[in-house]
């Protein structure tokens, strides 16, 4: 097919037929210019309705309701502005796990005219201090579990306000005085840094300025500075807008149809909200359309998920493979499964086959598969919920939004050929913070390159071969990672797999495994032999490291990048 017939055929967005009926093919925004105004139009239109509840592992839990939310928003955006003296542009970093304090520290600084930051609470102080100084911002929220990094985390930045959030901070005051008492006798919460104030003060004092003249925001105004890279590299800061966010909101919710209903539907997030997956997908989509989000602190282990299960009648749930897979060989899990679950969407990884199919098996409905970037705000592309699901895919690009497989010099490849994909649409942001080469070599010819491999089929759905960085070179063939762990996983007792390569002279580089088991005496030689009767023979691993556990980033996804070391010493040995 020559290269004109290619792009007619990515021009033609042939996906557009399986979307679903009744679902629009084109882009059509919503009428709010900032994020903020979610919060103001769902606290007029369901008040009273709970709107976020913190379940904790014990099944203590309480509940903000819309009306709520966003005056606790209104106190703290006060606070920044008279208390703070935050500028519209000035940059907040929220360093919290999923709590009742984060929705309304994300909707108060966006009221306040300020760009949120996004920290992992796990980070180390170095890591934070790194993502503080990068995007300069001035007042920092963390979780008071964490106060002990705080010192070392503010060396040399621009943070002149720091404020600690308790885990129960707005929860009623019996619940929240019980929960503090027992994290402190057990001296999980270090003592208060000097310079440091509580986020439930200034809450108060800014309830005390009352109403103010909230900044003018457009759409076009920095939103948040996510950061990325964490799988890859030194972390970087990708711009995103209000109007990128927005856009990608109006594009899942219009794909979704009459799968998400509005004011009824509960939702389950077990998957960080700092991380952009759920803070667009599981907090703003649902918080839009008036619904019910259960947030769990963490879903390690497993069982501190058993509660909000057995509480709430939970209709919608996102994660990735290993949660997904993970649950279903939970005995409480299997006793009692979430038969109310109507919807699930797995990213961030490559959603196993066996795990779409146990999940489907245990709980009665399907697990969607989906795709995007922290740069795409971050969804592209998803199976339509009312469309065709089709396993091994990650769907098809959502309303608005184009791609095309391209090889290494940009040009169009025909349907089922493997290249690097590249995107456009209202979701893609504008580039990286203070990192304008950066900028240009990622989007490049006016397309978002995403460094992910994969194809299209003729209906326009997406398979994702591999990252781009991570394909092993075997003597000149490509090995795709994510082929050779899916085929490793299907062995019975391998619980965990990573595969990277290691450079191996002439050769080029070695296929090496490193596997985490369930149980069983299974022997380096038994998964190797496994193995080559599922694979051609260069794509077999060449050597089994076995080990306890593999790195993760906090939403699941595997630290390739920290076992090529480890590989490289393997291979050497030999």
């Amino acid at each position: 097919m020559p290269e004109t017939e290619a792009a007619a055929f990515y021009d033609a967005r042939p996906w557009q037929r399986h979307y679903g009926d009744g679902i629009p093919t084109e882009f059509a925004p919503i009428d709010l210019e900032s994020i903020a105004d979610i919060s103001r139009r769902c606290a007029a239109s369901y008040p009273r309705r709970p709107a976020h509840t913190l379940c904790l592992e014990n099944g203590l839990h309480a509940t903000l309701d819309f009306a709520t939310v966003d005056r606790l928003a209104d106190a703290f955006a006060a606070w920044l502005i008279r208390e703070a003296h935050l500028a519209p542009g000035d940059r907040v970093a929220i360093q919290m796990p999923n709590c009742l304090a984060y929705p309304v520290a994300v909707f108060g600084t966006l009221r306040a005219g300020g760009v949120v930051v996004n920290v992992n609470p796990l980070y180390t102080p170095d890591e934070t201090r790194h993502q503080l100084r990068d995007s300069g911002a001035t007042v920092l929220v963390i979780i008071d579990l964490f106060a002990d990094k705080i010192a070392a985390a503010l060396q040399d930045t621009a943070v002149e306000r720091t404020l600690l959030a308790g885990i129960a901070d707005l929860f009623p005051a019996l619940k929240r005085t019980l929960i503090h008492t027992v994290l402190r006798l057990r001296r999980e919460i270090p003592a208060q840094p000097s310079g440091t104030e509580r986020f439930t003060a200034a809450l108060a004092a800014g309830k005390q300025h009352g109403p103010q003249n909230w900044p003018a925001r457009s759409g076009d105004d920095p939103a948040l500075l996510q950061y990325t890279g964490g799988t890859t590299g030194v972390a970087k800061g990708a711009e995103l807008r209000h109007r990128h966010i927005l856009a990608n909101l109006a594009q899942m919710n219009a794909v979704a149809g009459t799968a998400i209903r509005p004011g009824e539907d509960v939702v389950l997030t077990a998957l960080p909200l700092y991380h952009i997956f759920a803070f667009t997908f599981n907090f703003l989509v649902f918080h839009y359309n008036g619904c019910h989000n259960i947030l769990c602190p963490s879903p390690r282990p497993l069982s501190k998920l058993r509660k909000a299960f057995e509480k709430f009648p939970i209709t919608k749930f996102s994660g990735v493979n290993l949660l997904f897979y993970g649950l279903c060989r939970e005995q409480w899990f299997l006793d009692n499964p979430p038969r109310t679950i109507d919807l699930s969407i797995a990213g961030g990884t490559a959603l196993h086959r066996g795990t779409a199919d146990l999940w489907r098996q245990v709980v009665g409905s399907p697990v969607l598969e989906g795709f995007g970037l922290t740069e795409t705000s971050p969804v592209l592309s998803v199976n339509p919920p009312l469309g065709e699901n089709r396993s091994g895919t990650v769907g098809t690009p959502l309303p608005g939004s184009d791609v095309r497989i391209v090889d290494d010099d940009d040009r169009p490849l025909p349907q089922g050929e493997h290249g690097e994909i590249v995107a456009r649409g209202p979701q893609v942001f504008t580039g990286y913070w203070r990192r304008p080469d950066e900028t240009a070599h990622a989007l490049r010819g006016g397309w978002f390159h995403t460094g992910d491999i994969g194809y299209m089929d003729a209906g326009g759905y997406i398979a994702i071969v591999d990252r781009k960085k991570d394909m092993i070179d075997v003597s000149g063939f490509n090995v795709y990672p994510n082929e050779v762990e899916e085929r490793l996983a299907e062995h019975p007792d391998v619980l965990e797999v990573a595969v990277v390569g290691a450079p191996r002279g002439e050769a080029g580089e070695a296929v090496v495994a490193f596997v985490v088991l369930r149980d069983g005496s299974v022997t380096e030689q038994d998964l190797i032999d496994f193995a080559r009767e599922r694979l051609t023979g260069y794509k077999v691993p060449q050597r089994i490291v076995f080990r306890r556990e593999l790195p993760k980033t906090p939403v699941g996804k595997i630290l390739r990048r920290e076992l090529r070391g480890e590989a490289q010493a393997v291979v050497t040995e030999e």
